[in-house]
């Protein structure tokens, strides 16, 4: 997820213009290029100032205060930064949605999705001879049963390579669990539990298990100093070209919808 941080600027009487307090979770609507948009407002008492989110895949606005009392401000500053939104809303991908006849990316190699209406082995294969992905059973069933097949390809990656990299450094994970997340695309808590984006199914094997490597690394250096990085680059000494994969393409990995 992108998110500005930024002074909130002064903000006279909202209350008045925008009726009333505003409210956790509440919806509002700014103009954008002559249409309107929702904004959402949050409350979260950890952020540190008023926070404007825009959802790489979706282009959903969300604005993050610190307090109640913040988000009477919150809609004053996400008008403050009207461009910006405008800009990066411009940038989301068009949405593929994941069904038959749709082309993704399996592995970083794209793939077409065919329709079988028969009952085969299993609800989805890929075709071993050449880049087709098959989801068998009716049609309308196709788009969660591909779903479930790319999350359970992205765990058991995922999984089998947290486990390679915790024994390389000594330290296993006490659980792996796959998310769908827009801010990051793993994380680790002080529990030795990791996560990651299912969504990296889409990605290059090289990618991915950069991302493993990271959040494996956290369980013995819980921070981003130099001993973490240079822990990184043992496990996978492609990571910067990982990274740069991912601040370029990462954005369209968002683009795909079941």
């Amino acid at each position: 997820m992108i998110s500005l941080f930024r002074r909130k600027p002064k903000a006279k009487s909202p209350e008045k213009r925008d009726g009333g307090k505003k409210r956790d979770g509440e919806i509002l609507h700014l103009a954008i290029d002559g249409a309107p948009v929702a904004v959402k407002l949050r409350l979260n008492p950890r952020a540190r100032r008023v926070i404007v989110k825009v959802h790489p895949g979706t282009g959903e606005v969300t604005v993050v205060a610190p307090s109640r009392r913040g988000l009477q401000h919150a809609l004053d500053f996400a008008r403050g930064e009207h461009d910006w939104i405008a800009r990066q809303r411009a940038r989301v991908p068009a949405p593929v949605a994941l069904a038959p006849g749709a082309r993704l990316p399996f592995r970083g190699q794209m793939h077409e999705i065919r329709h079988d209406g028969g009952r085969g082995p299993v609800p989805v294969w890929r075709d071993g001879d050449a880049p087709v992905i098959w989801v068998t059973g009716r049609a309308e069933h196709a788009p969660r049963r591909l779903l479930d097949f790319l999350k359970r390809e992205a765990r058991a990656l995922c999984e089998a390579r947290a486990l390679d990299y915790g024994a390389a450094v000594g330290v296993l994970p006490a659980r792996v669990t796959m998310r769908d997340t827009a801010s990051r695309w793993g994380s680790c808590s002080a529990a030795r539990a990791v996560s990651f984006s299912w969504r990296l199914i889409f990605a290059p094997d090289f990618v991915r298990d950069y991302v493993v490597a990271h959040e494996v690394a956290h369980l013995k250096e819980m921070n981003h100093g130099p001993r973490f990085w240079k822990l990184v680059e043992k496990l996978h000494p492609e990571f910067k070209s990982a990274q740069a994969w991912l601040r370029t393409h990462g954005r369209n990995l968002q683009r795909y919808k079941a």
